[in-house]
């Protein structure tokens, strides 16, 4: 009915028309992406019959945008990093090209946080990404540009990748949804930093997108050969789903408690499922979340099972060249002169404290082992865990550097190496996204992307910024 070209000008127009307040394309492709634009119509205009095309091209003329720290053909790949400024990517990343194998049509790449280790998207390359639904607020990290030019309806589909929760932080920030795939299903290359040893356990590649229904298909293409692990085509009876439901971790002293707006939200969840499904959501409290930032810190910092030691951050920083010594970086930070962001340079001065206590770390890993036994076993083939996405509502600019631990909420379900989908639950009474996480025990994505889906019906889902 439209032709696509008329589609990707429309995007083109619309990123033009918020960027400057939200920042979140750092670099466009916009000429190619006509071009690519006019070719799909060209082919719709020659080709043989549409069913066809539709298994060959999915996505076929669908605008997407990509995380920076993904490699797209001609495009930066610095991840916020002021030492790769000058790094242009020659070749594309596996899911960017299984994405535009299916069709799609990169737009540009957004925003993250330097080298994807903060949840506040903002370096010293790009500068700062702003929360289409509140500028002053945060949107975010370190998927944070994807999430917040979703939430401002300047792309279609975002690809975001999650070790702590950068998908699904920056989803529930700007009320879109988000999943990260059980692990090990969609492929990691071709983005800067990859994981190595242990976190390549930890670390996942997934779609973000504003409707619920594009979460699968997208799913689908990234997976490749791989998707057939995740049941997609398994129907899903919404009444025979077990579902749980867990108000908070229980009270960590590293994290703030969650805000009422989130527990009344999550309550409304609960109700609707009884009421409408003629269910019972059981309520649980494992005791372990408790210990979710200290579970996965020390998961992250451990060796894998060829003795492997973890990456270094202070390594990373330093991008195969001299290793970054954070204490200084710290005193030229405090000069105005260092050229990495703060946050950068806390996570570096972390990072030895972490190594310091080895016996309590091997107590830490051991917990978490024991806490993925205890999920695997209360979620089972038809389990969802209803669990907040953040104890916070979207905070203002930098406040995250006072409550550094609070992605906690997110990041311990990487360590378990769960599907997780954030679902947007609409706004609250400051017109900022809620949200939920749903929870599923590996390889039943197909749940949590269904439980999504209905709850979006139910919810209403995305909200245009502006409109409350």
């Amino acid at each position: 009915q439209v032709a696509c070209i008329e589609v990707v000008e429309a995007y083109v127009e619309r990123i033009k028309e918020v960027n400057p307040l939200i920042n979140a394309v750092v670099k466009d492709r916009f000429e190619e992406a006509l071009q690519e634009a006019r070719q799909v119509d060209k082919l719709l205009s020659e080709g043989p019959g549409d069913d066809c095309l539709e298994e060959k091209f999915p996505l076929l003329g669908v605008p997407i945008t990509v995380k920076e720290a993904f490699s797209v053909y001609g495009m930066p790949n610095t991840s916020g990093l002021v030492n790769r400024r000058n790094v242009i990517a020659t070749s594309d990343a596996t899911v960017v090209s299984r994405l535009k194998q299916a069709g799609a049509i990169p737009l540009g790449v957004t925003n993250c946080s330097e080298l994807c280790m903060w949840y506040e998207s903002s370096n010293r390359v790009y500068g700062r990404t702003n929360n289409p639904y509140d500028l002053q607020r945060i949107v975010g990290g370190s998927s944070g540009g994807e999430g917040s030019v979703l939430a401002a309806a300047c792309s279609v589909v975002g690809v975001g990748s999650d070790i702590g929760g950068s998908i699904r932080m920056p989803a529930f920030f700007n009320g879109v949804f988000g999943h990260k795939p059980t692990t090990g299903v969609v492929p990691n290359d071709g983005q800067f930093p990859n994981a190595h040893g242990v976190r390549t356990s930890y670390l996942c590649t997934g779609p973000m997108c504003r409707y619920a229904e594009d979460l699968e298909p997208v799913l689908r293409v990234m997976a490749g050969p791989g998707v057939t692990k995740l049941k997609l085509n398994e129907k899903v009876s919404l009444e025979k789903i077990k579902f749980h439901c867990m108000d908070h971790d229980g009270g960590s002293i590293f994290v703030s408690p969650v805000d009422k707006e989130i527990l009344q939200a999550q309550k409304k969840v609960v109700e609707y499922l009884e009421s409408d499904l003629g269910i019972r959501v059981q309520r649980v409290a494992i005791h372990k979340m408790k210990y979710s930032f200290q579970i996965w810190s020390a998961m992250m910092s451990s060796k894998d099972s060829e003795g492997q030691e973890a990456e270094r951050f202070t390594d990373l920083l330093g991008d195969h060249g001299k290793p970054v010594w954070p204490l200084w970086e710290l005193m030229k930070w405090l000069m105005g002169m260092s050229s990495h962001t703060l946050p950068a340079i806390a996570l570096g001065l972390t990072e030895k404290l972490v190594n310091l206590n080895l016996s309590g770390k091997a107590k830490l890993v051991s917990m978490g082992k024991s806490l993925q036994e205890e999920m695997e076993a209360l979620l089972g083939p038809d389990g969802v865990l209803l669990y907040p996405s953040h104890p916070t509502i979207a905070p203002k600019h930098h406040s995250p550097i006072c409550m550094p631990f609070n992605f906690a909420y997110t990041a311990i379900f990487n360590v378990l190496g769960l599907p997780v989908t954030q679902c947007p639950l609409g706004l609250s009474s400051e017109g900022l996204p809620l949200g939920i996480q749903l929870v599923a025990a590996a390889y039943n994505d197909h749940l949590t992307l269904a439980v999504a889906r209905y709850l979006e019906k139910a919810f209403g889902g995305w909200v245009l910024p502006g409109k409350a």
